[in-house]
């Protein structure tokens, strides 16, 4: 199969606000297949809340001259930094001025790997720090990046890395990226198998996981299996994370031929991969909240939850997705911007709620400014 089937606290209050919007309206859900269908389709027989409506967002502006842009964070001043996979560069955005930050040192790319996911320092404001999940010679592996400025107000220039996190498998595809920081402080990792089978299922192995360290790079406090970086495991190739209102954990993942994935997230969690994929309640593995047969229609990567909603990006489904969420519950997805865009690599909230979709392999690529949801009866 080609690379990718081929073809803490005010962001918090921001979702609340607007977890009341009006990108929704009423769904008929169906009760997850987890296969044979082709339709993708969640777990709840029935979600009340908020459901994603058949109207698309509207698209504000876009940011052009990016190539395959991977991963978007803002700094606490708006300002958007974003990742280009295969040259290596950081890219600023402010006041619609891109500029480049610099390139992060050591950064190999090949096939699915490169520069990767960002994540913002939870205490920017004091370390002007970043850090970045990247494919070096031999693995993967994360660094801090430090910011800085002649003085308050002008150009902000990248610093040397400090590598806190090494020896994740690498390889031509499956090496997973994503980056983010949870609402414990501590550093969330999506890593891929990286085409080795027998690391999903091994909690000793960092291939297939979602691991769970220190902003310092050690394993974080109260992990599942002790002094060990991994969090849940059994995973084919981790693209998107985040938390909801309530603090529990999702995930996008790659399928392989079939059966893409939106997981809720427990810790010490196994997932399936390599003995099950979707839905198929066998003992011993957690399903998918909502499952995609036709791999065609998703490959999900970048996920962003927004109130009740979360939206991911499609790489080969060339499209938005939207997932209304309830509880533990996930509804049926509805699409957006289908084959209109092209390949869509990640979906970021900004500090203005507006949301942003980066463009892959469009050569160039963009950033896509999507306008938040309205209020409802506006």
């Amino acid at each position: 199969m080609n690379p990718e089937r081929a073809g803490c606290t005010s962001r918090r209050a921001l979702r609340l606000f607007y977890a009341s919007t009006a990108l929704f309206s009423s769904l008929t859900l169906a009760a997850c297949t987890g296969g044979g269908s082709g339709i993708p389709t969640g777990n709840a027989g029935s979600v009340t809340g908020s459901k994603p409506a058949a109207q698309e967002p509207q698209v504000l502006r876009t940011v052009e001259g990016l190539q395959l842009p991977w991963s978007t964070v803002f700094l606490p001043d708006g300002t958007a930094v974003i990742s280009e996979r295969d040259s290596g560069e950081l890219k600023s955005v402010k006041d619609g001025k891109t500029t480049v930050l610099g390139s992060v040192p050591g950064v190999v790319p090949g096939g699915e790997g490169g520069l990767l996911g960002l994540a913002v320092s939870p205490d920017y404001e004091s370390d002007m720090s970043l850090f970045a999940y990247f494919t070096s010679g031999a693995d993967n592996r994360i660094a801090r990046l430090t910011l800085t400025e002649a003085e308050p107000g002008s150009p902000l220039k990248l610093g040397q890395p400090e590598v806190i996190f090494a020896g994740i498998p690498k390889a031509s595809t499956h090496n997973g990226g994503r980056i983010r920081f949870g609402p414990d402080g501590n550093l969330y990792v999506g890593t891929g198998d990286s085409q080795r089978r027998d690391q999903p299922q091994d909690p000793n192995a960092l291939g297939g996981k979602i691991l769970r360290i220190t902003a310092e790079g050690r394993p974080a406090p109260g992990n599942p299996f002790g002094d060990n970086p991994v969090y849940s495991l059994g995973h084919r190739n981790v693209q998107g994370l985040d938390w909801d209102d309530s603090g529990r954990l999702w995930s996008s993942e790659f399928g392989p031929n079939v059966d893409d994935e939106l997981n809720l997230i427990q810790p010490g969690g196994n997932y399936g991969w390599p003995e099950v994929t979707g839905a198929p309640g066998r003992p011993g593995f957690i399903d998918a909240k909502v499952v995609w047969p036709s791999t065609a229609e998703s490959s999900p990567s970048g996920l962003e939850i927004v109130g009740s909603t979360a939206y991911l990006g499609a790489l080969r489904g060339q499209r938005l997705w939207a997932v209304p969420l309830e509880g533990e519950n996930a509804g049926n997805p509805v699409s957006h911007f289908t084959n209109r865009y092209g390949r869509i690599r990640d979906v970021s909230l900004a500090p203005d709620g507006t949301l942003w979709m980066l463009t892959n392999n469009e050569n160039p690529d963009s950033a896509l400014i999507l306008a938040p949801p309205a209020r409802p009866g506006s």
